[in-house]
């Protein structure tokens, strides 16, 4: 379904399943126009209309548990990122948890939200946004880029989503056949400084660090002078502006 202007595509996906209305797995929700799309950590997500891929998807991974839900992270990401690989090579990376950066500039991220059952996820509403054609960005996006600024042309946003949707569909199938781990080794073997001395800011404090592993609870290893420390997303951010 491609919507002409909608605030946010998983805003609307969660108000359909909120008035119980059934919708199928694998559900895809297109907006020309988002405007109030919404990023991690609370961010805005602004996407010139009609240049950009913005969309949502609706999965059902009953198979997963709560405590599982970082595979799913996982098996979008690498759905992305094998979606885009043709075109952007090796330059391509996840920077963890789940945004997709070609060298030091954000091309596109997503955001997750589960509604648990129990101890199972119930439904997981995944939304995606991927600069396409898109040249000029505000100010405050200081390393955006997109598909167009890095290879100068334009690309069909119905052929990338079709592709994107194709390989998450692949990542997600290892995933109910229990392939977790090869599906979270595909991660890490694609991630952001992974194996690089960086500097990071964590409670306020600079630090040099290396990335060397992401739980399976999602949590981020940094190997540091004084041993290894682990960080959920509030709690450390990649000094790389």
């Amino acid at each position: 379904m491609t919507l002409k202007e909608v605030d946010s595509t998983n805003t609307f996906l969660k108000n359909i399943l909120s008035n119980s209305k059934p919708v199928p797995d694998g559900t895809v929700i297109m907006a020309e126009h988002q405007y109030a799309g919404r990023g991690q950590r609370e961010n805005t997500w602004l996407a010139e209309p009609g240049k950009n891929l913005t969309f949502s998807i609706l999965l059902r991974p009953s198979f997963l548990s709560a405590s599982q839900q970082f595979y799913l992270t996982c098996a979008v990401s690498m759905g992305v990122y094998d979606a885009l690989y043709p075109l952007l090579r090796d330059s391509l990376k996840i920077k963890w948890p789940n945004d997709i950066y070609f060298g030091d500039s954000k091309l596109g991220g997503m955001l997750i939200e589960n509604i648990l059952q129990g101890s199972q996820i119930k439904h997981s509403v995944i939304g995606i946004g991927i600069n396409v054609n898109q040249e000029i960005f505000a100010a405050d996006a200081v390393n955006a880029t997109s598909i167009k600024k890095i290879l100068q042309k334009d690309y069909e946003l119905k052929n990338i989503l079709a592709e994107i949707c194709n390989h998450i569909e692949g990542y997600y199938l290892h995933l109910k056949a229990g392939r977790l781990e090869f599906v979270r080794n595909m991660y890490l073997s694609r991630l952001y400084w992974l194996n690089e001395m960086r500097q990071f800011k964590s409670n306020g404090h600079n630090f040099e660090g290396t990335i060397i592993n992401v739980k399976e609870n999602g949590l981020l290893v940094v190997k540091q002078e004084n041993g290894e420390q682990e960080y959920n997303l509030k709690e450390i951010e990649f000094l790389n502006k």
